[in-house]
């Protein structure tokens, strides 16, 4: 064999060596004498210089080492290709599937779940005192000052309410394992953010108030969750208390495990008692509500080795996919899509497709970024393999975003890549109509006011809040949009009045449905309510909820607390939507709480009245005083304070009749120099009745809008002439 064939045999080897992404092996057969080149060792100028001449471009400088001279004599004695052996397993980046675990924090709200995540951050060394982001400060415990409270209440509506309102992903290390935790909220109309994560971990975290017992929401998350085929654990929280009954609670408990149809694994559960404030855990109850000296969180994060499976069912030998389930932004590398890696391997500068739920191919790239998590921080990685929780930047996608399927391209067969199933989602219950503002104040308080302004965000907003529906409105330039409950589309459009955006938001309304059994009929969607109240306050409840179309289910003493009653009952959704935020308050004096969960449709149960009165309507337009407003208060009650902008048609009040009544508030005292002979008389005014969003959402009536903008809150009529109003009545 000449030189020349040499050389070319291994340029091959070395173009295909570097296709390959292996070692490149050393023309190091240059660096001794030989019958073909009788002259010295070329130097590395000249050996580069040649290797370019032959059309090869090398990632370094040649080396004449021992090691090199061996693996490059092996490999011009073979004519065959060196074979590849690739090890997934010792991938670079990537976990090993024993190594992780993937867990959610499942409960009712207020049961615990977010203070709960902050004890296992802590004493997994995760966070350090005084090291959260300052963004959270005003959270900061009063208990214990070095650490922040309710750390994955992140967002701003989160901490001002106090409530979790999306899912979110945190990560922790304990005894060399990964443990992924999910937050998720407690409240009925965020169920949506429950029900796509739950196809991203491997078992969940039951929060049970040791007092309270299972709840409405208990019974939702938990339903859904054993509908996957997890199996929880269950931690009864706010064990500390004096009021604690673990005994009847888990009784409670077994017999919700049992109506919801769980297996025998899923019902054989472990059972930890926790206080969560206090930061501990305790596989037994401790006597008197007080644990042993030194107790933490321990006994919880063995459990959750040792109970949760980990992802080694997830195959990393075939090719990459991952369903996408939160949608997330960076300022230097844009969109970031998160989810759990169902199967391969990914790496940096890999090339994904982004397909539908339907096949339909709505996007790719290449992954610029993988991120893991380390408490509430992200971590860069190489790589990642099944069972793996990342999140990708690079990927870019026309429309949609949540529940789209990445993978890569190649190595599916025949029949291609396909879509990963997602989980169903309950259908929304609520519907609202949403107009731009069109008052005569409109324009001055926000910056974005066109239909088609506020038509973008919303569906922009509809791609990641999996649990809203849009829907094309009664007229070109509104909108119907449909949630989980006055709550659930309350947080969206305060998220839009913060942003800039005026809306006018019509009256909600339950979505009502074709019945298929008689023809002509609808069905209605109706909840279970569940109150909590004092025994002397449950008659005025059950008579409200009864006049609202509501069926009673059961009326029991309340075991936790003595003079209390737990009252159940049927009411459908249109019928909770003006009573929980005002009248049920007013009703119990302040002390009860009322949950409610999505039961099912059932026939229409026909009209209700709510007994609400009429309103009372500016006449007028101009700045309220209150030298008009003082004799206005006999009329009804005032929901503004004088020096107001008013205009014809906004409704200022409540009638004490059951019609509307048209005032002047605008009246101005005439300056005279006529002076009486006693003194003038003093203006006393009753303190107004100021509504939040939520509050007009609900009490608004049919014909009525409410008028958000970024810093004021208005309810008006839809048709805002009086005259016009009138006829429309008439026609």
């Amino acid at each position: 064999m000449s030189a020349n064939s040499k050389l070319s045999t291994l340029s091959k080897q070395v173009l295909a060596s570097s296709r390959r992404r292996v070692t490149v092996p050393q023309l190091s057969f240059l660096a001794k004498p030989s019958r073909f080149f009788p002259c010295r060792p070329l130097s590395t100028g000249l050996r580069a210089q040649r290797t370019r001449a032959l059309g090869v471009e090398l990632a370094r400088s040649f080396t004449a080492s021992a090691q090199s001279r061996g693996a490059a004599a092996a490999a011009l004695a073979e004519d065959e290709e060196p074979e590849v052996v690739h090890n997934v397993e010792h991938d670079l980046g990537t976990l090993p599937a024993e190594k992780i675990r993937n867990i959610a924090i499942i409960a009712h709200v207020d049961h615990g779940k977010t203070t709960l995540v902050d004890q296992l951050l802590r004493q997994s060394g995760t966070l350090r005192p005084n090291t959260e982001s300052g963004s959270a400060s005003d959270n900061i415990e009063a208990s214990n000052p070095a650490f922040v409270q309710r750390l994955m209440d992140s967002n701003d509506l989160e901490k001002e309410r106090g409530i979790t309102i999306l899912s979110k992903c945190t990560s922790i290390d304990y005894n060399g394992t990964n443990i992924n935790i999910v937050d998720t909220p407690g409240h009925a109309d965020f169920g949506g953010e429950v029900e796509r994560v739950l196809n991203m971990v491997d078992g969940v975290a039951l929060i049970v108030d040791a007092t309270d017992g299972p709840m409405t929401q208990t019974r939702f998350v938990l339903s859904k969750a054993l509908a996957r085929g997890l199996k929880p654990l269950v931690v009864l929280n706010k064990a500390d208390r004096n009021t604690a009954r673990p005994a009847q609670v888990e009784s409670d408990l077994f017999d919700l495990f049992a109506t919801l149809g769980a297996s025998d694994e899923q019902a054989d559960y472990p059972v930890l008692y926790a206080s969560a404030k206090q930061g501990w855990a305790s596989e037994t109850m401790p006597v008197g509500g007080e644990p042993p000296a030194g107790s933490n969180m321990t006994p919880l994060f063995d459990l959750i080795l040792s109970h949760v499976p980990a992802p080694t069912k997830l195959d990393r030998t075939a090719p990459f996919s991952m369903l996408t389930v939160q949608i997330e932004s960076d300022p230097y590398v844009g969109v970031l899509y998160l989810g759990r890696v169902q199967s391969g391997v990914l790496r940096s500068n890999d090339l994904l497709w982004a397909i539908d739920s339907n096949g339909n191919k709505v996007g790719e790239g290449r992954v610029k970024k993988i991120f893991g998590r380390r408490g509430l921080e992200r971590t860069d990685k190489d790589a990642a393999g099944a069972g793996e929780i990342v999140s990708i930047a690079g990927i870019k996608m026309g429309s949609g975003g949540v529940n789209v399927t990445l993978v890569h391209p190649e190595g599916w067969g025949e029949g291609g890549p396909k879509p990963l199933p997602t989980t169903p989602i309950d259908p929304p219950t609520i519907s609202v109509v949403v107009y731009p503002n069109d008052s005569p104040l409109g324009g001055r308080e926000g910056t974005k006011l066109t239909s088609q302004m506020i038509r973008d965000r919303i569906y922009k907003e509809a791609e990641t809040n999996v649990a809203l529906n849009v829907l094309p409105g009664p007229t070109s330039e509104s909108l119907e949009l449909r949630g989980r409950g006055v709550l659930h589309l309350g947080v969206l459009f305060e998220t839009l009045r913060r942003e800039g955006y005026e809306l006018g938001i019509g009256p909600p309304k339950a979505v009502l449905i074709p019945d298929p059994d008689v023809p002509g009929g609808k069905l209605e969607p109706v909840e279970e309510c569940t109150v909590m109240v004092r025994e002397e306050h449950a008659g005025g409840v059950v008579q409200k909820l009864t006049m609202r179309k509501g069926e009673m289910i059961s009326y029991e003493a309340d075991d936790a607390q003595e003079g209390w009653v737990r009252i159940v009952m049927n009411v459908p959704a249109r019928g909770l939507i003006g009573y929980m935020s005002g009248e049920f308050k007013n009703d119990v004096h302040g002390q009860g709480t009322i949950n409610h969960i999505f039961k099912g449709y059932e026939p229409y149960r026909g009209a209700m009245d709510t007994g609400r009165n009429g309103a009372l309507i500016s006449c007028a337009a101009g700045e309220t005083s209150g030298y008009a407003m003082m004799p206005l208060q006999a009329r009804g009650t005032m929901f503004i304070h004088p020096q107001i902008q008013v205009y014809p048609g906004m409704v200022i009040g409540e009638s004490s009749k059951s019609q509307d009544m048209y005032i002047n508030p605008c009246v101005k005292k005439q300056l005279t120099n006529i002076r009486a002979a006693g003194a003038d008389e003093k203006i006393v005014l009753a303190s107004p009745r100021v509504m939040t969003l939520e509050e007009s959402l609900a009490y608004m009536a049919d014909d009525e809008l409410v008028e958000v903008t970024p810093k004021t809150v208005r309810l008006r009529k839809l048709v805002l002439d009086e005259n016009k109003r009138k006829k429309s009545k008439k026609a």
